[in-house]
């Protein structure tokens, strides 16, 4: 007979599900509701546990605390190159991409103008986007809506999440690929000076993205 797992390890399992199944990270709200407490002290507890149980483990997986208040459940960093040739599927087209990336530079934006500056075609990118957590939107006057990028859409594409820096980082991305436009819509990318640039991307909470996001491993501080 099995033996019936502990009230602990109950919460531990619930708290890996959900991690695993959002597929990004998580904040230690969210994860209070998962493990049903309102104590900051004991969610960060019940996370020591499983960062804990998972540095125990041989696997290709851990926990990572970030920044004190969220938490992701990722591969190894060495086992990255390895799977690649599993994850060759993008997240979105380059299309809807072009969108995303015009929403992430201008944000917040009008509705009325992405639908302007990219045409009619962008609605169903737009609802698509919103459905996959990457964009939210906010009725505004004139039955128009605002629209700006979350915090999944930061995590998965290695953005900051201050929209004043992903505009900085954009501008880079833009200007290494000699990039002045996309498809129907100006950027207005004005020139940046290097130093200037080098100064707020050496930030390391800001830094150049490159590929897709892999949460940066950090010390368990604050847990």
């Amino acid at each position: 007979m099995s033996k019936e797992p502990s009230r602990l390890d109950k919460r531990l399992c619930n708290l890996e599900a959900a991690l695993y199944s959002a597929g990004r990270p998580l904040s230690l709200e969210e994860l209070k509701k998962v493990a049903n407490t309102r104590s900051d002290n004991v969610i960060r507890r019940l996370i020591r546990r499983l960062v804990r149980r998972y540095e125990k483990r041989v696997g290709a997986l851990e926990i990572i605390p970030i920044d004190g208040s969220r938490v992701a459940l990722q591969l190894k960093s060495e086992y990255e190159e390895m799977v690649k040739q599993f994850n060759q599927k993008p997240l979105l087209t380059i299309g809807p991409l072009k969108t995303l990336s015009y929403i992430a530079f201008h944000q917040p934006v009008d509705q009325r103008k992405v639908v302007d500056t990219r045409g009619t075609h962008v609605y169903s990118q737009l609802k698509t986007m919103e459905n996959m957590g990457l964009i939210q939107r906010e009725r505004i006057e004139n039955r128009s809506y605002s629209i700006t990028t979350t915090p999944f859409f930061s995590d998965y594409f290695g953005f900051s999440h201050d929209p004043a820096y992903t505009k900085i980082q954009l501008k880079q991305i833009f200007k290494q690929l000699k990039i002045t436009k996309l498809e129907n819509g100006d950027l207005d990318i004005e020139e940046l000076e290097d130093e200037e640039l080098e100064k707020i991307l050496t930030n390391p909470r800001n830094g150049f993205p490159e590929g897709l996001a892999q949460y940066s491993s950090t010390t368990n501080e604050g847990f």
